[in-house]
């Protein structure tokens, strides 16, 4: 996304993009946590979108940004150099979802639902931004955050 977009321009276009990742997470596989992630490349196209598959995969790696950002990097043929994508993600990335984004230099990441438990953009840790790291993504948490932690709600209350 160009740096010179208009504050309110990337406010519209963050949430249009949570939409769609809202949207992606009600297709979870039954039992798996509804977490969905979205990355979009340089010129706004969609290059990837997963959901969570830990339990369906039975792969303890399979979260969504995982299974995105594996994609992405395919789709563009760099490998791991996605400087330019935005990663979308309707919950708060944990430590290994962001330290997959750090080294897939992911340019952007735009969350939800911010995850005081485990979040590691600003909630429990600060991954992404820690000023040791070499590259450092820009950072959106708690874009339409109540509709973002709607469904993982449910699936919870369904749990307990």
């Amino acid at each position: 996304m160009s740096p010179s977009l208009p504050e309110p321009e990337i406010e519209r276009l963050d949430a249009a993009r949570m939409e769609r990742c809202i949207a992606l997470a009600r297709e979870t596989p039954a039992g798996d946590v509804p977490v969905s992630a979205v990355i979009y490349g340089p010129d706004g196209t969609e290059l990837a979108a997963a959901t969570n598959r830990r339990e369906a995969d039975a792969d303890p790696l399979a979260h969504a940004e995982i299974l995105a950002l594996r994609e992405a990097a395919g789709r563009l043929g760099d490998g791991w150099r996605l400087t330019e994508c935005t990663l979308v993600v309707n919950l708060e990335p944990c430590t290994m979802c962001a330290g997959a984004a750090v080294a897939a230099r992911i340019g952007t990441i735009v969350f939800g639902a911010w995850e005081p438990r485990t979040g590691a953009c600003g909630s429990l840790f600060d991954v992404v931004r820690d000023r040791r790291l070499l590259w450092r993504p820009q950072v959106r948490g708690g874009v339409l955050a109540e509709r973002a932690s709607e469904g993982l709600r449910e699936f919870f209350a369904e749990r307990r």
